[in-house]
Protein backbone atom coordinates (compact mmCIF):
# COMPACT_ATOMS: atom_id res chain seq x y z
CA UNK A 1 0.00 0.00 0.00
CA UNK A 2 2.82 2.36 0.96
CA UNK A 3 4.52 1.23 -2.78
CA UNK A 4 1.17 2.56 -4.16
CA UNK A 5 1.16 5.75 -2.66
CA UNK A 6 4.53 6.29 -3.54
CA UNK A 7 3.93 5.81 -7.02
CA UNK A 8 0.53 7.98 -7.03
CA UNK A 9 1.90 10.71 -5.39
CA UNK A 10 4.45 11.55 -8.42
CA UNK A 11 1.55 11.54 -10.98
CA UNK A 12 -1.74 12.28 -9.21
CA UNK A 13 -3.15 13.96 -5.70
CA UNK A 14 -7.01 12.49 -4.02
CA UNK A 15 -8.86 15.37 -3.26
CA UNK A 16 -10.73 14.75 -0.17
CA UNK A 17 -13.43 17.33 -0.58
CA UNK A 18 -16.61 16.50 0.81
CA UNK A 19 -15.97 12.89 0.64
CA UNK A 20 -16.56 12.45 4.44
CA UNK A 21 -20.23 13.75 4.08
CA UNK A 22 -21.42 12.04 1.15
CA UNK A 23 -25.25 13.07 1.88
CA UNK A 24 -24.05 17.07 1.43
CA UNK A 25 -22.35 16.35 -2.09
CA UNK A 26 -25.66 16.22 -3.90
CA UNK A 27 -26.61 19.40 -2.37
CA UNK A 28 -23.75 21.36 -2.86
CA UNK A 29 -23.80 20.24 -6.22
CA UNK A 30 -26.94 21.80 -7.16
CA UNK A 31 -26.16 25.08 -4.90
CA UNK A 32 -22.55 25.95 -6.04
CA UNK A 33 -23.56 25.12 -9.69
CA UNK A 34 -26.44 27.62 -9.31
CA UNK A 35 -24.10 30.26 -8.44
CA UNK A 36 -21.71 29.21 -10.78
CA UNK A 37 -24.21 30.12 -13.35
CA UNK A 38 -24.87 33.28 -11.88
CA UNK A 39 -21.24 34.13 -11.78
CA UNK A 40 -21.10 33.17 -15.64
CA UNK A 41 -24.01 35.46 -16.33
CA UNK A 42 -23.91 38.35 -13.94
CA UNK A 43 -20.03 39.11 -14.61
CA UNK A 44 -20.65 38.37 -18.69
CA UNK A 45 -23.38 41.00 -18.68
CA UNK A 46 -20.91 43.18 -17.04
CA UNK A 47 -18.29 42.92 -19.62
CA UNK A 48 -20.45 42.81 -22.42
CA UNK A 49 -22.20 46.57 -21.13
CA UNK A 50 -18.64 48.41 -20.64
CA UNK A 51 -17.63 47.13 -24.15
CA UNK A 52 -20.59 47.70 -26.12
CA UNK A 53 -21.98 51.33 -24.33
CA UNK A 54 -20.16 54.17 -25.34
CA UNK A 55 -20.52 55.91 -21.78
CA UNK A 56 -18.52 53.50 -20.18
CA UNK A 57 -15.65 53.43 -21.96
CA UNK A 58 -14.05 55.06 -18.72
CA UNK A 59 -11.67 54.12 -16.46
CA UNK A 60 -13.47 52.98 -14.05
CA UNK A 61 -15.73 50.82 -15.88
CA UNK A 62 -12.41 49.26 -17.81
CA UNK A 63 -11.38 48.46 -14.40
CA UNK A 64 -14.75 46.85 -13.58
CA UNK A 65 -14.80 45.11 -16.92
CA UNK A 66 -11.59 43.48 -16.06
CA UNK A 67 -12.70 42.96 -12.53
CA UNK A 68 -15.87 40.65 -14.09
CA UNK A 69 -13.51 38.46 -16.37
CA UNK A 70 -10.89 38.14 -13.75
CA UNK A 71 -14.27 36.86 -11.40
CA UNK A 72 -15.23 34.62 -14.39
CA UNK A 73 -11.42 33.19 -14.70
CA UNK A 74 -11.24 32.96 -10.62
CA UNK A 75 -14.36 30.26 -10.39
CA UNK A 76 -13.88 28.73 -13.88
CA UNK A 77 -10.77 27.33 -12.40
CA UNK A 78 -12.18 25.81 -9.41
CA UNK A 79 -15.64 25.40 -9.50
CA UNK A 80 -15.71 22.81 -12.71
CA UNK A 81 -13.36 20.71 -10.23
CA UNK A 82 -15.30 20.76 -7.71
CA UNK A 83 -18.16 20.14 -9.18
CA UNK A 84 -16.90 16.97 -10.96
CA UNK A 85 -16.08 15.92 -7.35
CA UNK A 86 -19.12 15.96 -5.90
CA UNK A 87 -20.30 13.65 -8.85
CA UNK A 88 -17.49 10.75 -8.69
CA UNK A 89 -16.36 8.90 -6.40
CA UNK A 90 -12.86 8.87 -7.82
CA UNK A 91 -11.88 12.19 -6.31
CA UNK A 92 -7.92 12.28 -8.06
CA UNK A 93 -6.15 15.14 -10.21
CA UNK A 94 -3.29 14.47 -12.16
CA UNK A 95 -0.20 16.00 -11.15
CA UNK A 96 0.53 18.47 -14.20
CA UNK A 97 -3.31 19.36 -13.95
CA UNK A 98 -3.15 20.06 -10.01
CA UNK A 99 0.22 22.36 -11.41
CA UNK A 100 -2.42 24.12 -13.58
CA UNK A 101 -5.09 25.04 -11.51
CA UNK A 102 -2.88 26.33 -8.44
CA UNK A 103 -1.50 28.87 -10.55
CA UNK A 104 -4.49 29.93 -12.20
CA UNK A 105 -6.10 30.41 -9.15
CA UNK A 106 -3.07 31.93 -7.40
CA UNK A 107 -2.67 34.07 -10.35
CA UNK A 108 -6.53 35.32 -10.12
CA UNK A 109 -6.03 35.84 -6.22
CA UNK A 110 -3.34 37.97 -6.67
CA UNK A 111 -4.37 40.09 -9.64
CA UNK A 112 -7.94 40.84 -7.84
CA UNK A 113 -6.06 42.27 -4.85
CA UNK A 114 -3.93 44.14 -6.88
CA UNK A 115 -6.57 45.15 -9.49
CA UNK A 116 -8.49 46.71 -6.22
CA UNK A 117 -6.16 49.21 -5.39
CA UNK A 118 -5.46 50.08 -9.07
CA UNK A 119 -9.43 50.86 -8.67
CA UNK A 120 -9.61 52.76 -5.44
CA UNK A 121 -6.35 55.27 -6.86
CA UNK A 122 -9.20 56.08 -9.78
CA UNK A 123 -11.46 56.75 -7.66
CA UNK A 124 -8.92 58.99 -5.27
CA UNK A 125 -8.58 61.36 -8.51
CA UNK A 126 -12.32 61.21 -9.46
CA UNK A 127 -13.17 62.96 -6.26
CA UNK A 128 -10.00 64.37 -5.02
CA UNK A 129 -8.62 65.84 -8.10
CA UNK A 130 -12.17 65.80 -10.37
CA UNK A 131 -10.17 68.70 -12.35
CA UNK A 132 -7.15 66.50 -12.95
CA UNK A 133 -9.09 63.29 -13.87
CA UNK A 134 -8.93 63.38 -17.85
CA UNK A 135 -5.41 64.18 -17.98
CA UNK A 136 -4.46 61.86 -14.87
CA UNK A 137 -6.33 58.44 -15.77
CA UNK A 138 -6.16 58.53 -19.45
CA UNK A 139 -5.76 55.53 -21.65
CA UNK A 140 -2.10 55.70 -21.63
CA UNK A 141 -2.44 55.44 -17.99
CA UNK A 142 -4.91 52.78 -16.98
CA UNK A 143 -4.02 50.29 -19.34
CA UNK A 144 -0.94 49.78 -18.32
CA UNK A 145 -2.12 50.14 -14.72
CA UNK A 146 -4.49 47.24 -15.49
CA UNK A 147 -1.88 45.15 -17.13
CA UNK A 148 0.46 45.70 -14.88
CA UNK A 149 -1.86 44.00 -12.33
CA UNK A 150 -2.46 41.03 -14.82
CA UNK A 151 1.49 41.04 -14.81
CA UNK A 152 2.09 41.06 -11.35
CA UNK A 153 -0.62 38.65 -10.04
CA UNK A 154 0.63 36.18 -13.04
CA UNK A 155 4.76 36.95 -12.25
CA UNK A 156 3.86 35.87 -8.35
CA UNK A 157 1.72 33.07 -8.85
CA UNK A 158 4.67 31.50 -11.59
CA UNK A 159 7.15 31.95 -8.93
CA UNK A 160 4.70 30.24 -5.79
CA UNK A 161 3.87 27.08 -8.30
CA UNK A 162 7.03 26.75 -9.06
CA UNK A 163 8.39 26.85 -5.42
CA UNK A 164 5.22 24.32 -4.85
CA UNK A 165 5.64 21.66 -7.47
CA UNK A 166 8.91 21.43 -7.35
CA UNK A 167 9.15 19.74 -4.01
CA UNK A 168 9.32 16.19 -3.39
CA UNK A 169 6.07 14.34 -2.25
CA UNK A 170 6.85 10.98 -0.52
CA UNK A 171 3.81 9.03 -0.09
CA UNK A 172 0.80 11.22 1.21
CA UNK A 173 -0.87 12.47 -1.54
CA UNK A 174 -3.87 13.57 0.17
CA UNK A 175 -5.32 16.78 -0.19
CA UNK A 176 -7.52 17.88 2.28
CA UNK A 177 -9.44 20.29 0.27
CA UNK A 178 -11.76 20.62 -2.77
CA UNK A 179 -8.47 22.18 -5.11
CA UNK A 180 -5.11 21.82 -5.35
CA UNK A 181 -4.91 24.73 -2.60
CA UNK A 182 -0.93 25.63 -2.50
CA UNK A 183 -0.88 25.97 1.37
CA UNK A 184 -3.12 22.27 1.44
CA UNK A 185 -0.25 20.79 -1.50
CA UNK A 186 2.90 22.29 1.02
CA UNK A 187 1.56 20.18 3.75
CA UNK A 188 2.10 17.53 1.64
CA UNK A 189 5.87 17.60 1.23
CA UNK A 190 8.34 15.60 2.63
CA UNK A 191 11.43 17.74 3.27
CA UNK A 192 11.48 21.67 5.16
CA UNK A 193 9.31 24.01 3.36
CA UNK A 194 10.56 27.12 4.94
CA UNK A 195 11.25 28.57 2.33
CA UNK A 196 7.97 28.24 0.58
CA UNK A 197 6.49 29.81 4.16
CA UNK A 198 9.01 32.75 4.01
CA UNK A 199 8.01 33.27 0.65
CA UNK A 200 4.46 32.89 1.19
CA UNK A 201 4.66 35.39 4.07
CA UNK A 202 6.48 37.99 2.30
CA UNK A 203 3.96 37.52 -0.86
CA UNK A 204 1.17 38.05 1.48
CA UNK A 205 2.42 41.61 3.02
CA UNK A 206 2.71 42.28 -1.04
CA UNK A 207 -0.26 41.66 -2.37
CA UNK A 208 -3.01 41.80 0.91
CA UNK A 209 -1.30 43.98 3.32
CA UNK A 210 0.47 46.39 0.66
CA UNK A 211 -2.77 46.99 -1.34
CA UNK A 212 -5.07 47.12 1.96
CA UNK A 213 -2.92 49.91 3.17
CA UNK A 214 -3.14 51.79 -0.21
CA UNK A 215 -6.84 51.53 0.04
CA UNK A 216 -7.42 52.79 3.22
CA UNK A 217 -4.91 55.87 3.07
CA UNK A 218 -7.23 56.19 -0.18
CA UNK A 219 -10.15 56.26 1.30
CA UNK A 220 -9.33 58.65 4.28
CA UNK A 221 -8.32 61.28 1.76
CA UNK A 222 -11.84 60.61 -0.36
CA UNK A 223 -13.95 60.54 2.29
CA UNK A 224 -12.62 64.34 3.97
CA UNK A 225 -13.17 65.32 0.37
CA UNK A 226 -16.63 64.31 0.50
CA UNK A 227 -17.67 65.68 4.35
CA UNK A 228 -15.96 69.16 2.95
CA UNK A 229 -18.36 69.45 0.18
CA UNK A 230 -21.06 71.88 1.69
CA UNK A 231 -24.48 70.09 0.55
CA UNK A 232 -25.85 67.01 1.17
CA UNK A 233 -26.80 66.18 -2.39
CA UNK A 234 -23.41 66.49 -3.73
CA UNK A 235 -21.61 64.37 -0.86
CA UNK A 236 -24.72 61.58 -1.70
CA UNK A 237 -23.55 62.05 -5.29
CA UNK A 238 -19.64 62.35 -4.60
CA UNK A 239 -19.96 59.00 -2.13
CA UNK A 240 -22.10 57.01 -4.89
CA UNK A 241 -19.52 57.02 -7.27
CA UNK A 242 -17.15 54.78 -4.84
CA UNK A 243 -19.75 53.48 -2.90
CA UNK A 244 -19.68 50.23 -5.09
CA UNK A 245 -16.01 49.82 -5.11
CA UNK A 246 -15.82 50.05 -1.13
CA UNK A 247 -18.36 47.64 -0.93
CA UNK A 248 -16.96 45.04 -2.90
CA UNK A 249 -13.39 45.94 -0.81
CA UNK A 250 -14.61 45.05 2.18
CA UNK A 251 -16.57 41.86 1.05
CA UNK A 252 -13.38 40.72 -0.45
CA UNK A 253 -10.89 41.45 2.13
CA UNK A 254 -13.66 40.63 5.23
CA UNK A 255 -13.80 37.29 3.94
CA UNK A 256 -9.99 36.51 3.88
CA UNK A 257 -9.70 37.96 7.52
CA UNK A 258 -12.52 35.59 8.64
CA UNK A 259 -11.45 32.55 6.83
CA UNK A 260 -7.70 33.13 8.07
CA UNK A 261 -7.71 35.35 11.03
CA UNK A 262 -10.69 33.34 13.39
CA UNK A 263 -9.11 31.36 16.15
CA UNK A 264 -8.60 27.29 15.20
CA UNK A 265 -10.26 24.87 17.70
CA UNK A 266 -8.12 23.48 20.75
CA UNK A 267 -11.13 20.73 20.85
CA UNK A 268 -10.24 17.02 19.33
CA UNK A 269 -13.38 16.14 19.60
CA UNK A 270 -14.55 18.65 17.72
CA UNK A 271 -11.66 18.56 14.65
CA UNK A 272 -14.15 16.86 12.27
CA UNK A 273 -16.69 19.64 12.42
CA UNK A 274 -14.36 22.23 12.79
CA UNK A 275 -12.42 21.01 9.44
CA UNK A 276 -15.65 20.58 7.60
CA UNK A 277 -16.54 24.14 8.29
CA UNK A 278 -13.14 25.40 7.26
CA UNK A 279 -13.70 23.64 4.03
CA UNK A 280 -17.09 25.24 3.49
CA UNK A 281 -16.23 28.90 4.06
CA UNK A 282 -13.30 28.67 2.01
CA UNK A 283 -15.78 26.77 -0.78
CA UNK A 284 -17.90 29.70 -0.41
CA UNK A 285 -15.22 32.19 -0.75
CA UNK A 286 -14.19 31.45 -3.95
CA UNK A 287 -17.93 31.83 -5.33
CA UNK A 288 -19.71 33.82 -3.05
CA UNK A 289 -17.44 37.49 -3.98
CA UNK A 290 -17.38 36.65 -7.47
CA UNK A 291 -21.31 35.97 -7.50
CA UNK A 292 -21.61 39.58 -5.72
CA UNK A 293 -19.30 41.39 -7.53
CA UNK A 294 -22.09 42.41 -10.59
CA UNK A 295 -24.85 42.38 -8.19
CA UNK A 296 -22.99 45.34 -6.08
CA UNK A 297 -22.20 47.30 -9.01
CA UNK A 298 -25.61 46.67 -10.72
CA UNK A 299 -27.44 47.68 -8.25
CA UNK A 300 -25.52 50.67 -6.55
CA UNK A 301 -24.78 52.72 -10.30
CA UNK A 302 -27.06 53.90 -11.82
CA UNK A 303 -25.56 53.77 -15.35
CA UNK A 304 -24.70 50.15 -15.62
CA UNK A 305 -28.98 49.79 -14.60
CA UNK A 306 -29.25 52.01 -17.58
CA UNK A 307 -27.11 50.84 -19.42
CA UNK A 308 -28.55 47.30 -19.29
CA UNK A 309 -31.85 48.50 -19.74
CA UNK A 310 -31.30 49.96 -23.21
CA UNK A 311 -29.21 47.06 -24.46
CA UNK A 312 -32.15 44.95 -23.51
CA UNK A 313 -34.67 47.35 -25.13
CA UNK A 314 -32.39 47.67 -28.53
CA UNK A 315 -32.68 43.94 -28.40
CA UNK A 316 -35.85 43.76 -27.52
CA UNK A 317 -36.96 46.02 -30.93
CA UNK A 318 -33.91 44.42 -32.96
CA UNK A 319 -36.47 41.29 -32.71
Amino acid sequence: MESANQTASATEFILLGLSAHPKLEKMFFVLILSMYLVILMGNGVLILVTMLVSNLHTPMYFFLGNLSFLDICYTTSSVPLILDSFLNSRKTIAFSACAVQMFLSFAMGATECVLLGMMAFDRYIAICNPLRYPMVMNKAAYLPMAASSWGAGIAVSIVQTSLAMRLPFCGNNIINHFTCEILAVLKLACVDISINVISMGVTNVIFLGVPVLFIFVSYIFILTTILRIPSAEGRKKAFSTCSAHLTVVVVFYGTILFMYGKPKSKDPLGADKHDLSDKLIALFYGVVTPMLNPIIYSLRNKDVKMAVRNLVHQKHFTQ
